[in-house]
This record gives structure tokens, sequence and C-alpha cells, in this order.
């Protein structure tokens, strides 16, 4: 049986949120931090003071580092298989080269 739902508090930019959810108020905690953390180095490097609009451009960092890691994944995967078909293909060769020689 799952775990009940809490109401876990959260700080943003002096703002507090309360965010329900399952998850360990640790990482939740964590999350909350990280998320700040973009939205800051956003703000240092953009000039608005909006806080929705850095919450925003945070947000399109943060997928877009998702998306960089999750499409790099599926790279690396289809390099490894890429790889190990090569290898096959010498294996085989060295093989067929030992049966006969």
């Amino acid at each position: 049986m799952s775990e009940p739902a809490r109401v876990i508090p959260i700080e943003i930019l002096g703002q507090q949120y309360p965010i329900r959810t399952t998850l360990d108020p640790r990482y939740v905690a964590r999350l909350a931090a990280s998320v700040e953390e973009k939205i800051r180095t956003t703000a240092d490097i953009t000039t608005t003071t909006d806080t929705v609009r850095l919450a925003v451009l945070a947000a399109l960092n943060i997928a877009d580092e998702y998306f960089h890691l999750r499409d790099g994944d599926v790279s690396e995967q289809e390099e490894v298989r890429d790889r190990v078909a090569r290898i096959e293909l010498m294996v085989d060769e060295a093989l067929k080269n030992a049966e006969q020689g």
C-alpha cells in the first residue's frame, strides 16, 4: 500500500509553497533548492527582475538540461550497440580464420 500524501512546505525566493506529496521531505527540499538555484542563475544572466519570467526561463533551462540528458542516453546506447556489433563481427572473423588456419 502506498504512503499517504502529506503537505510539505517549501520556500523558493522567499515565497512559501505547500506541496502535497508522498516524496521524502529532504528530497523535496533538494528539489526546491535546485529550482531556486536555477532561478538565481537565470537572474544573474538576464536583465529581468520579474519573478514569473525568471521562473519560466529557469523552467525552460531545466527542460533543456533534461532533454540533453535523456537524448544523450539514447545516443550512448546506440553507440554501445554499434560497438558491440563491430566487436561481434571481429570475433566471428577471428574464429573463422582460426578454424581455417
